[in-house]
This record gives structure tokens, sequence and C-alpha cells, in this order.
């Protein structure tokens, strides 16, 4: 009897452990004024479940946030979760370029984000934003410089442009013009997702 217990066992594979990513951005990646289902969290869950893959995806993005203000919120983000994440995508910067911050200030803080990240040994994912035309060719070059910069710093898997294809683009965004709809969404999951998989491994 025991003989047989031991095989059955044996026969079966155990489940491997749920993967979790953590979202850690603004409105761009919060879901802002979208429908269940239709945000940046849901649709990158399942982009990325598919052949079986057992992950969760976290969502940790908050509309309105500068990299200052996640710089204040990462410790209080980590220690909250129930197990540590095995790849965190960084979605910040968006909000200092529209309100005119200081380059160095967000570089700074994105800076302190990915230290601590890399401190816990959590593969990140670097999702890097360019500056408006608008805000000058000066402000654009400091701006831009910023995540190619701290990927290779921290040894982040850089995804150099998080809206890419939906920014300027009507059909990918909601009427204020900036946020992008369910399609444009999906455009930058569809982006996106094969640098998370290679974080993921």
């Amino acid at each position: 009897m025991l003989l047989l217990l031991f095989a059955f066992l044996v026969a079966v594979p155990a489940h491997a452990a749920e993967k979790l990513v953590l979202v850690f951005g603004d409105s761009l990646a919060a879901g802002y004024q979208l429908k269940p289902g239709e945000g940046f969290v849901p649709q990158l869950q399942a982009a990325l479940s598919t052949g079986g893959r057992t992950l969760r995806v976290h969502n940790a993005a908050v509309s309105g946030d500068t990299s200052a203000a996640g710089r204040a919120r990462l410790g209080w983000v980590l220690k909250s979760l129930k197990q540590k994440p095995d790849v965190a995508i960084v979605a910040l910067g968006a909000n200092d370029m529209l309100r005119g911050l200081s380059p160095a200030g967000t570089r700074a803080n994105l800076d302190a984000i990915l230290a601590e990240l890399r401190r816990q040994n959590i593969p990140v994912v670097l999702a890097g934003m360019l500056a408006a035309p608008n805000m000058g060719a000066e402000y654009s070059r400091q701006f831009n410089a910023i995540y190619p910069a701290l990927a290779k710093k921290h040894g982040a898997t850089l995804y150099p442009f998080f809206t890419r294809g939906v920014t300027g683009n009507a059909h990918y965004l909601l009427a204020d013009g900036m946020h992008p709809n369910a399609a444009g969404v999906q455009h930058m999951v569809r982006g996106i997702t094969p640098a998370v998989q290679k974080a993921l491994g």
C-alpha cells in the first residue's frame, strides 16, 4: 500500500509556485477611466498567463504619481505583499515630465527605486518615457537619457518607451488625448510582454 502511494505521489508533478509581477507606476498603468478587465494589469496578466503559467500581476500603480511619490511609497508596497515579486515593472516619470519637474530630481528618485529593488534581488523591467516636444530640446535631452542610463546602472531590462505607438495616436487614446483606451492598453501590453517574459525567465 505504501509503495502504491509513493508511486502515485511521484507520478503527479508538483504545481509550480505562482509567480508575482508587480506593476509600480502611474495612471498609464493604473487603468485610468477604463472598465474592469481593460486596464494594463488585467490585460498583462492575460498575456502572460498563456501556456499554463501560474502567475499573478499586482496593481500598485497610482494615478497622478510622480517619481517622488513612488519613491516614498515603495517600501510600504513591498512590505504589504505576501511574497517577493519575481519581476517589478517600474513605469514612472510621465507626470514629472508633464509638470516640468527637474530631470535631475526624476533621475534621483528612479535611481533610488531601482536601487532598493536591486537590494531586494527583485528583477526590474524599466518602462521608459520620452519628453513631449514642447518641453524643449535641452529638457528632452536630459529627461530622455534617464531611463537607458539607469537600466544600464542597475542591470534592469529596458523597455524604451512605455506608450510606444499609443502617444499621439487618437485611435488608441481616451478623449483627453493623453491616456490609453482599452485598445491602446492592448497595444502597450503587446509591446512590453516579451521584455517581461524575458525578465521572468
